[in-house]
Formats: structure tokens, sequence, C-alpha cells
């Protein structure tokens, strides 16, 4: 795993990590999870097979969770409560409407006492919390089929 162009000041951190087998991917996650604080949100953008759940796997890990973790594709949010905080993992790819997520109250999600993953946010942009960090997965098959170039983004919506 290596660590590329990382910028960071008070408005605005970015990191670039460059992972090259789902093992550094998933400790990339695992990373996110043991250092993860209450409250915080993050959002996870990549294509099909990019190594997303892998890196959610990751997360779980990094906080303790040991039950399988899945895509919730079908089921909209997915809750752990087994870690050493709540892990709440949407996948609101199948979201018809912003309505939709009150129904499942994300705001006691978003806002709560867990960490909070999401994949699929730009669905959901108008709902999404004043911070939150982008997680950005892309492939490039000339370096690699394992190769996965990971941004890390503090993102602020006012």
């Amino acid at each position: 795993m290596t660590t590329g162009d990382s910028t960071a000041n008070k408005e605005f951190k970015k990191e670039i990590i460059e992972t090259h087998s789902a093992q550094e991917t998933f400790a990339l996650g695992q990373r996110i999870g043991l250092e993860a604080l209450p409250g915080q949100v993050y959002t996870l953008i990549g294509d099909l097979g990019v190594g997303k759940t892998v890196f959610t796997q990751g997360v779980a890990d990094g906080l303790g969770i040991t039950e399988p973790v899945n895509s919730p594709t079908f089921t909209i949010v997915q809750i752990y409560e087994e870690g050493r905080m709540p892990f709440y993992h949407f996948d609101v790819y199948r979201i018809g409407d912003v309505e939709e997520m009150e129904e499942i109250g994300y705001e006691d999600c978003f806002y709560g006492e867990g960490l909070c993953l999401i994949e699929w946010a730009n669905l959901i942009e108008e709902i999404l919390p004043e911070h939150y960090r982008q997680v950005t997965i892309e492939k490039d098959l000339e370096k690699g089929f394992d190769y996965r170039r990971i941004t890390i983004e503090e993102m602020t919506t006012v």
C-alpha cells in the first residue's frame, strides 16, 4: 500500500492511497475503522467490482465487528452493533427518492453515536450532513488487475 498526494489545511484534506491487493484494500478499511470516531460519516463511491465491499469489511473489522458484512443492496441499511460503536452501512443504489431515507430514519444513523458508511451517496446528496469524508475507489487495469486508487477527501456541503 502506498500513500500519494496528501494535502491538508484547515478547510480541506485529501489522501490518495494505492493498493495492490484485496488484502491491502481491506487493511485500509480496517485503519478507517480503528481510527473512527462516533458521528463520522463516510460516503463510498466506485463502480461495481472495485472493492467497496472488501473496504467495508475492513472498516467493520477495525470496529471489532466479527459477523459477516455484505452490501445491503436490497435492505438499504444494515446495522451492526457488536463493535466498539454502532456501524450503519447504507447502500442507497435502489433508493427512489430521499423520502425513502426518511422512512428508514436515516437521521438517527447520520447524526448518531456510530460510524456511518453510505454507498452510492451521490443519489442522496441533498440530505448528506454538512461534513463527511468521501472515499472513491477506482481501478486502473494498466497497473494490474488488483490495483486500486483510493481517494479519501474531507467534504463540506455549505
